[in-house]
């Protein structure tokens, strides 16, 4: 048996062993793309995991301290691995209207908005920010393992509108700050200027300048906490990516990891795509049914919204247990001496003490206080049905 996985380099960031096969016994396979800020990361020490075809870190240090690092301090994430997709044009807000589930004509320059890419039967190819960057300009950003998948269906459906489509995803980097002190940190980067930060609301962004390079910075964010997201051209992020570590040092920042960055998005109860969301599953099942405009006449998977699931069908609740054995993704959940759903993702809560979980579970049993058990490798651990999410910065102030 052979396996042979396709290399995908970014552009300006040579792989050391792009166009070679590695040979690992019987298996056969290509490198995988690089961060352009791949050499920060190897002079850290980081860990690294294969991440939708991408090598990245998925800790530095500890999963645990990173992850407190970001609810006390700051922390700052390499997120190169998503996609950025432009539209440009008089009919771009148009073609996002008839492309994703939500209206984005009308939302103003310099703001974001969540939405959702359908098929036409109304299942979740991916979920995406949307930032109007300009009257006629739109910036996509959607899932690093979705990123051809969103960047072909957006293209075909803006066919008959006055709009081009382009993938910018191997130009752009993207810096995360997440953190209490995100703020206080980014004011500090030498050579960073951003005018209006302190007054920039969430899912708003504006630009800015780094050494005389342009930067968009959005106030979006995945972790539950206050924090900041900086595209810049993946030629100059090693260079914003320092700056910024010497900006933080005595403000707590810490570089962190993908493994940290899903225990935090768990606790602040927001879905990930493959876990919580997938095209089988529609959006009233996963609690995104906000993000559905069914006033709109048109959009690709309209149809397939309002025909409704079959009765039954699973619908994604939270779950929280006692102790300290956590149900992790693809355990059971059973209730009635029976399996009633699977959990698609889970932990040891670092912040909370407690274990967490998201799960698709009957319909009969998502009632917030329903108690079901999770087989955790053959023992029944009971858990609650909760509304997520699990943790809140503004209820811990």
């Amino acid at each position: 048996m052979r396996e042979t996985l396709r290399h995908r380099n970014r552009g300006g960031v040579p792989s050391p062993i792009a166009g070679r096969a590695l040979t690992f016994g019987v298996f056969v396979s290509e490198p995988l793309t690089l961060s352009p800020l791949d050499s920060v990361h190897r002079e850290l020490g980081a860990s690294f995991t294969d991440f939708a075809g991408w090598d990245m870190p998925v800790r530095y240090s500890s999963d645990l301290a990173e992850h407190h690092a970001v609810r006390t301090a700051a922390g700052i994430f390499d997120l190169s691995h998503m996609a950025e997709i432009l539209l440009v044009g008089p009919g771009s807000g148009a073609t996002l209207d008839y492309a994703l589930s939500g209206t984005l004509s009308t939302i103003p320059v310099g703001r974001a908005k969540y939405s959702l890419l359908l098929n036409e039967d109304g299942g979740i190819l991916d979920d995406l920010v949307v930032y109007r960057t300009g009257n006629q300009e739109f910036m996509v950003v959607a899932n690093a393992g979705n990123r051809f998948v969103a960047a072909e269906a957006i293209r075909e459906r803006a066919r008959g509108f006055d709009c081009v489509v382009r993938d910018d995803s191997d130009t752009v980097a993207l810096i995360a700050v997440q953190g209490p002190n995100s703020a206080d940190i980014l004011e500090h980067v030498d050579g960073l200027t951003i005018e209006g930060l302190a007054e920039l609301g969430y899912y708003r962004c504006i630009p800015a300048d780094f050494r005389g390079t342009p930067v968009l910075v959005a106030r979006t964010g995945y972790t539950g906490e206050d924090g900041f997201e900086l595209y810049i051209a993946a030629t100059d992020a090693a260079e914003l990516w320092r700056a910024a570590t010497v900006a933080g040092e005595s403000r707590g920042l810490q570089a962190c990891g993908l493994a940290c960055r899903d225990t935090l998005r768990l606790e602040a109860g927001m879905p990930l795509y493959g876990h919580e969301l997938n095209v089988s599953l529609k959006p009233s099942q996963v609690n995104a049914a906000r993000a559905v405009d069914l006033t709109k006449d048109s959009f690709v998977g309209r149809e397939g919204v309002m025909a409704g699931v079959s009765a039954g069908a699973a619908v994604l609740v939270g779950l929280q247990s006692e102790g300290k054995r956590a149900g992790r993704a693809g355990y059971a959940v059973h209730a009635n001496g029976r399996t009633i759903g699977i959990v698609t993702s889970g932990a040891l809560s670092p912040t909370l003490g407690y274990p967490i979980a998201f799960a698709l579970v009957e319909p009969d049993f998502a009632e917030p206080g329903t108690v079901v058990d999770i087989d955790v490798r053959g023992t029944s651990i009971p858990a609650t049905v909760i509304t997520p999410p699990f943790y809140s910065r503004k209820a811990r102030a």
